[in-house]
């Protein structure tokens, strides 16, 4: 199974569709009528598609085990086709399309096996998914304007060349990966008023988003929260407890960070862990959901 311990549980929903297609209208009035031997098609066939749908990865070997937490299967007669939608959500990493085409599928089976008696020119056709909501891709929305972002590395030992950069590299990375462009890209020292000045600058410079990636712990020289704090117009604290929320779920030390997140202007400032995996697994918390707030200053308001 592919890795998704870097993803984010969300409300995910799939609806997915089979066709039974039968060969005469005695047939569609028998299932209606509830007079097939084997019994009631649509309530026994509704019963094998709940169980399918809890054991979607005990059948199909890459699906994730995952919580079922609502199953709707409903049916619609069209002449002599039986059209089978089944629908899925869940909150979780992944999606439940697959469980939503096998439940459908299992549904579609179950009904050609109680109908073989009594017609011989049964058969299952266009399962497929109708509809998928949830993840990453919802989120992902177009934004009308080009969003350009700055990368501040603040790091005594990397600006003295005792170090290299990894995690300001790793932000550029996921930032243009989103289609944001990175024109700036700077290595500072931990000192508050050359953090302070840097911003400024780059937000006089139009930068819509300024990441700044370092000197959020609790050593002596870690002072980029008390540098970019005061010069915030308007904090989001929202932002700040999505990143420690994703990252105490991998790591306990997380609580030990101190991101910050706000705007001077219409800039976003984001103050990330200067760790590797802390900037990856804190831009992996809130990108690209965070664009959304470029979309919010789209409004007639908006003005750069």
């Amino acid at each position: 199974m592919i890795n998704i311990t870097h993803k984010s549980p969300t409300l995910r929903k799939a609806i997915a569709q089979a066709i039974v297609k039968v060969s005469t209208q005695a047939t569609i009035d028998a299932i209606v009528e509830k007079r097939v031997p084997k019994g009631d098609v649509f309530e026994m066939a509704k019963v094998a598609g709940l169980f399918a749908a809890k054991r979607t990865a005990d059948m199909i070997p890459d699906c994730h085990p995952l919580p079922i937490e609502f199953t709707a299967i409903s049916y619609e007669v069209k002449d002599l086709e039986v059209y089978v939608y089944v629908e899925i959500h869940t909150i979780y990493k992944t999606g439940v399309e697959v469980e939503a085409m096998h439940a459908a599928s299992v549904v579609a089976l179950t009904m050609y096996d109680m109908l073989k008696p009594i017609d011989k020119n049964i058969s299952i056709e266009q399962i497929k998914l109708v509809e998928k909501k949830g993840g990453k891709t919802d989120f992902r929305k177009s934004i009308e304007k080009e969003i350009k972002a700055a990368v501040l590395v603040c790091s005594d030992s990397i600006t003295a060349g005792k170090a290299e950069d990894r995690a300001g590299k790793v932000i550029i990375q996921k930032l243009e990966n989103l289609g944001v462009e990175v024109p700036d890209y700077w290595i500072i020292p931990d000192e508050k008023k050359v953090i302070q000045n840097q911003v400024k600058d780059l937000v006089s410079n139009n930068r819509d988003l300024v990441i700044v990636t370092g000197g959020t712990g609790l050593s002596p020289r870690d002072v980029t929260p008390e540098a970019v704090r005061p010069i915030l117009d308007r904090e989001i604290p929202g932002i700040e407890e999505a990143i420690r929320s994703y990252g105490q779920q991998r790591t306990p030390y997380s609580m030990l960070s101190r991101s910050v997140a706000g705007l001077i202007g219409n800039t976003l400032v984001l103050a990330l862990p200067g760790s590797t995996k802390g900037a990856e697994e804190s831009m992996d918390a809130i990108f690209p959901a965070i664009l959304h707030i470029f979309r919010v200053m789209e409004g007639p308001a908006f003005k750069h």
